[in-house]
């Protein structure tokens, strides 16, 4: 899969897109109808007559597990820790993009500059009542290059569509793109960027996730894909743009300049605040563009949908692999609830082997890069409970757990997204490990209650007779 059509056709030929052809309006009613599917697990939507519009929008790309699945080129009934297993097995074959001809590329069909810049003759969607505007980026990433290292970053910070040529920007402090525009600053030069909308739905999916520093996005996706990603030159910044693209939007971000930008309806499933706020922009060079580019957007909103299962698969896979990184034994699965979006909450499920492992694994959940940042609530669970199940984490979390053995860490570095903070104090958070395992340590335990198999054996052999089947 190398675009965003690859994924149509699978996912069309799978029976898990639907074509919407009755003209939809692209101010709420397109949101709204994508959200409601989204809340009953629909199929992806491909809008193709949006009003005013002759160009489509997709949105719901991810919102299930069957589309992740296929998006990573996995059977179609994995599971989420599945494909958090995958992505910990393939995705340290890091495999650099390679650079193809322009001529070649796709995303180069249409190129316009200067005054032809308008990012208003792109369907872009106004998401919900309170919202700021239009939002340009929500299922889009921004390419973003290390001045001093060339690390190449793909991070999805969302773009508000300001001017026909403006784009906010909400580099959250502390992320890369933050960091690498902090050197710009300091070099009195303004960052060059390039936003993509509408590609090989991975690299998403990766710009969304928490990649480690100085790993690009894009040598990941190479691993996960077992190919690398096509790349080609920007026209007015030396960035690597995805060839394949719909549509790539290049410009300058400068730290010193800013434009009010918001609130939007986040994916907290509340407002990110009660009004505008200054924020740095991008102003836009250049935009290229696929004939009849498909403009990708994903709801937001309250969980669980689109960019809930995305966040769960990104964050979710990237503890896991952090975990096995840092090589502590025991260690079965991981689960990052998508209700959590994936980021707030963590369940995993250990053998415990030594007195104070439990511990050692909570505190090394949230010393991950993942876990650094914004999760809260740590549940470490023992062997025989899988960490998805939920029903039985609730059991271990009742007959198992006792308030005496949490951790409370005072401060953590938090999202300015977490509605349970003051909007005015979102810097800091409170984190909860929780042990909810039976301790390794103690001499005598609980005797667990266990069917005896042999008459398991022959209850089941009887079981037809026994049900009238």
């Amino acid at each position: 899969m190398k675009n965003m059509r690859d994924f149509i056709s699978k996912a069309e030929s799978e029976g898990i897109l639907k074509r919407i052809k009755v003209e939809v309006d692209w101010d709420l009613e397109l949101s709204h109808i994508a959200k409601l599917n989204e809340e009953e697990k629909g199929p992806a939507l491909l809008f193709e007559n949006v009003k005013g519009y002759d160009s489509p929008i997709i949105t719901s790309v991810c919102t299930t597990t069957e589309r992740l699945a296929l998006i990573m080129g996995q059977p179609k009934e994995s599971t989420l820790v599945d494909l958090y297993n995958e992505w910990a097995r393939l995705g340290e074959n890091l495999t650099p993009p390679k650079w193809v001809d322009a001529a070649d590329a796709p995303c180069k069909e249409n190129i316009l500059m200067g005054d032809e810049v308008d990012l208003f003759k792109f369907p872009v969607p106004k998401f919900y009542p309170l919202d700021g505007g239009r939002f340009y980026g929500t299922a889009h990433f921004i390419v973003s290059k290390d001045p001093e290292s060339g690390w190449i970053n793909l991070g999805t910070y969302r773009s508000q569509l300001l001017e026909k040529n403006k784009l906010g920007t909400q580099f959250i402090k502390g992320k890369h793109a933050d960091i690498m525009l902090k050197k710009y600053q300091a070099m009195g030069k303004p960052m060059p960027v390039a936003s993509i909308v509408g590609c090989d739905p991975l690299l998403f999916i990766l710009g969304a996730a928490r990649v480690s520093a100085f790993v690009s996005e894009y040598d990941v996706a190479g691993a996960l894909r077992g190919e690398a990603v096509e790349v080609v030159k920007g026209e007015t910044v030396d960035l690597p743009i995805p060839a394949h693209a719909e549509i790539v939007v290049e410009g300058e971000v400068d730290a010193d300049k800013f434009m009010d930008e918001g609130p939007f309806g986040e994916y907290t499933g509340y407002y990110s605040g009660v009004g505008t706020d200054p924020r740095n922009f991008i102003d836009v060079k250049c935009v290229t563009h696929r004939n009849n580019p498909i403009f990708w957007g994903t709801t937001v909103g309250r969980a669980v949908t689109d960019t809930h299962m995305t966040m769960a698969l990104s964050y979710g896979a990237n503890l896991w692999q952090q975990l096995l990184a840092m090589k502590i034994p025991g260690l079965k699965a991981v689960y990052c609830p998508p209700e959590g979006s994936g980021r707030f909450m963590a369940i995993i499920s250990i053998k415990q082997m030594y007195p104070g492992h439990a511990d050692q694994v909570l505190t090394a959940a949230i010393s991950t890069e993942m876990g650094a940042y914004g999760l809260k609530t740590v549940i470490v669970v023992d062997e025989d409970i899988d960490p998805w199940d939920i029903s039985r984490v609730m059991y271990a979390l009742s007959f198992r757990f006792q308030p005496n053995r949490c951790q409370i860490i005072n401060r953590g570095r938090s999202t300015p997204l977490d509605p349970s903070l003051p909007i005015n104090a979102r810097e800091i958070t409170g984190r909860l490990l929780m042990d909810a395992t039976i301790p390794y340590d103690w001499k005598e335990k609980p005797i667990p209650i266990e069917l005896d198999p042999e008459v398991v054996k022959k209850v089941k052999a009887r079981w037809s007779e026994l049900m009238g089947g």
